[in-house]
């Protein structure tokens, strides 16, 4: 089906803003041209628009008749969308379209787009925005719609965003994914990289050795922490901890994890050591066994490894061997604390991410996350502390603030009651253990009610992403009824 059909579905003018937002290039970084859409836009409407000095577009529209005294409400959402294409396509991000299309393959139920991402995260939710500002038939407050910049590398328009520009009290951030979902809180976090002094001596071991773990799950170190999968850099650490009680070996190089927001999934570690192969290995795959029966179930598929290499020039010296492998085995990681608040959900949580052999040094990185930036720091200091007393230098930094659950604000109670009339069952109040805009957001906004919700949106990210289409009028119906039922929150 062709995509100027999209025009076709309902709520038509959702539809009609998205299409308009698929012609427009707005990859990260690229934001000017619908930054400059919004604006014209709103000249068109006759409504106050203003863009700041990072790119976050601002527009005022006033309030229906009768609402004037109503709270304000912001309508929250980002321009930016990742840029993401099949290895067969030729799409340039920065001046193609996005060739959006109803699938028939999928009954007609879903848009997505031709060999690209479909830019629905955030799209749909800036379109809302748009269709809110140009709708004569919904019911409104005092309204303004923030279209923040460059969200999907680095949150930058939310970061930069001024305190005292918008006038509003309650924000309705359009970026859930789940149709049903009202999420009211994420994690902030912060990065800590401790560098462990290292020395080299000369091996006195004949035999150079390589030993491998892989395998593993690994997945988001902060969605996925709270299910206790398996950390390569810290098994790694254990097998090579057990290896030096029971045999002489003298490591050569750590080297775990390559991004710093996911758990390792793969780690090795070279060695020498005059211990024959085969009792290297048997102890090993003993300790591997001990290791795997502790693991959950997606983990037990467990790989490890251990195979004869050439004789290392240098390996670590004596001292420095004990002291970092002490320190990795002793490195916080998992949950640090359950939300007291919202329960089943994770308050404050470590992950070891990363760890790099370099020359003088052995750098371990670590990204902790916390609903509360007390506990995200106390946790922080507290491992500051330790590695110190390893004498490593400690750095903290990129810290971003988290957004702390209201499960009983007025807001809230509000999307919740709405959602229930519209879907005819109980949403899904969620917190997400991750970074999300309105953590910034609240941090120059204090005061702010916040909540966010959305249409379902699969696979974003990625080419395979799509919306699907009842979902986008559903939440369009729960939208502008929330809207017109505030009042007097």
């Amino acid at each position: 089906m062709s995509k100027t059909k999209l025009t076709q579905l309902k709520p038509n003018l959702v539809w009609h803003y998205f299409e308009a937002l698929t012609q427009i290039p707005r990859p990260s970084h690229h934001e000017e041209a619908v930054q400059q859409f919004v604006l014209d836009e709103a000249k068109r409407l006759g409504l106050w628009a203003e863009r700041d000095a990072v790119g976050n577009v601002l527009v005022r529209k006033p309030a229906s008749a009768g609402m004037e005294n109503a709270p304000g409400v912001i309508l929250q959402n980002h321009l930016d969308m990742v840029a993401q294409k099949n290895e067969d396509s030729h799409h340039d991000f920065t001046t193609d379209p996005i060739d959006a299309y109803i699938d028939p393959e999928m009954n007609n139920e879903w848009v997505t787009a031709k060999g690209t991402t479909l830019g629905a995260d955030n799209g749909i939710g800036a379109a809302s925005a748009l269709a809110i500002l140009a709708s004569d038939d919904v019911q409104h407050g005092p309204l303004e719609a923030l279209f923040t910049a460059t969200e999907e590398t680095g949150m930058d328009g939310a970061k930069g965003l001024q305190a005292g520009w918008i006038q509003g009290d309650l924000l309705l951030n359009l970026d859930t994914e789940e149709l049903g979902d009202i999420c009211i809180g994420c994690a902030g976090g912060v990065d800590a990289t401790f560098s462990l002094p290292l020395q080299w001596q000369a091996p006195t071991a004949q035999q150079g050795y390589k030993l491998s773990v892989r395998g593993l799950k690994g997945g988001h170190s902060g969605i996925d922490i709270i299910k206790q999968r398996g950390n390569a850099a810290l098994i790694i650490s254990r097998l090579l901890d057990r290896l030096a009680t029971q045999s002489a070996i003298e490591v050569v190089e750590i080297s775990a994890g390559n991004l710093r927001n996911a758990i390792p999934r793969e780690a090795s570690a070279v060695f020498a050591s005059d211990s024959e192969h085969e009792q290297l290995k048997d102890a090993l795959l003993a300790e591997a066994e001990i290791i795997r029966r502790g693991l959950p179930a997606e983990d037990r598929e467990m790989q490890v490894s251990i195979e004869p290499a050439d004789k290392p020039e240098q390996v670590w010296q004596s001292n420095s061997q004990s002291q970092i492998l002490t320190a990795i085995r002793l490195c916080p990681n998992g949950v640090d604390r359950m939300s007291m608040d919202t329960t089943g959900v994770v308050e404050t949580s470590v992950n070891l991410a990363r760890i790099e052999t370099q020359s003088n040094a052995v750098e371990l990185q670590s990204l902790l996350r916390s609903l509360d930036d007390d506990a995200r720091d106390d946790l922080a200091d507290r491992m500051k502390r330790l590695f110190e007393s390893f004498d490593a230098k400690v750095t903290l930094d990129g810290e971003y603030p988290g957004w702390k659950p209201a499960p009983h604000s007025a807001l809230t109670e509000t999307v919740i009651n709405q959602g229930r009339n519209v879907l005819g069952r109980e949403p899904n109040v969620t917190v997400i253990h991750a970074g999300l805009e309105c953590g910034l957001l609240g941090h120059h906004y204090p005061n702010w009610q916040m909540v966010s919700f959305g249409p379902t949106i699969e696979m974003p990210h990625s080419p395979d992403e799509r919306v699907n289409i009842d979902s986008v009028e559903t939440f369009w119906k729960w939208l502008t009824q929330v809207l017109a039922s505030l009042q007097s929150v």
